[in-house]
């Protein structure tokens, strides 16, 4: 599969896939919407000194990358989950700019992160243990526990498969009650499939380019 490097309006890189016409990343800015949709919406809405996430598209590892700042400046500890069937390669993950933008004290960090071997537990730090997860998320079992999903597959329209009710009903009985999940997806088929499932979700203003996103909570497992 081709990979493009591209610019998003806050300077940051995303990844454009040509044979789907789609960007690993919002071209409105792909950190200013990592942050908007899983950090600010996600991360930091859970009052909790030890969080457990598991996150389903791990990509650039941006989100990763974000989530580990976040915790070193709140002292949270972090174990987490992410899952990729197509890994990317390194060479071109060197290519993108978020080390330039997001300051030096981020560097070692996203070496260690990509650099770290995929399914085996990870210390990237004392406070931050990754699990990187080479798999189909269809074919996957997960372990349980989650208080955080960061669910940033392609869209809907574009991997539908990812988004069916099997898989969100596979991380429901996967978290704690009142566990989050967020993602940039607002789209009506999503919402109500939560909902079905027994979430309580909430349409939340999105980041510049889009309207909405959803953040969904498990309220208990039943």
């Amino acid at each position: 599969m081709r990979l493009e490097v591209v610019q998003t309006e806050d300077g940051s890189h995303t990844l454009y896939v040509p044979e789907l016409d789609e960007n690993y990343h919002s071209v409105k800015g792909a950190i200013q919407e990592s942050r908007h949709v899983f950090i600010n919406a996600g991360f930091l809405n859970l009052d909790k000194p030890n969080i457990k996430i598991f996150e389903v598209g791990f990509g650039t590892g941006l989100n990763a990358l974000l989530t580990y700042l976040e915790a070193q400046k709140n002292n949270i500890n972090v174990t987490y989950h992410t899952i990729e069937k197509f890994p990317l390669d390194n060479k071109l993950l060197k290519k993108l700019n978020y080390i330039k933008i997001l300051g030096r004290k981020s560097e070692d960090s996203f070496q260690k992160i990509h650099n770290s071997q995929w399914n085996i537990n990870f210390k990237i730090s004392d406070f931050f243990c990754l699990k990187k997860i080479k798999a189909d998320l269809n074919l996957h079992d997960l372990s349980d526990g989650y208080d955080l999903i960061y669910f940033d597959a392609f869209a809907p329209d574009v991997q539908p498969e990812i988004w069916c009710e099997n898989n969100f009903r596979k991380i429901k009985n996967a978290m704690n009650p009142n566990g989050i999940l967020t993602t940039f997806s607002s789209k009506s088929s999503v919402r109500r499939t939560l909902e079905n499932l027994g979430f309580e979700v909430e349409k939340l203003p999105g980041p510049p380019g889009k309207r909405e996103i959803i953040r969904a909570t498990v309220l208990k497992n039943n």
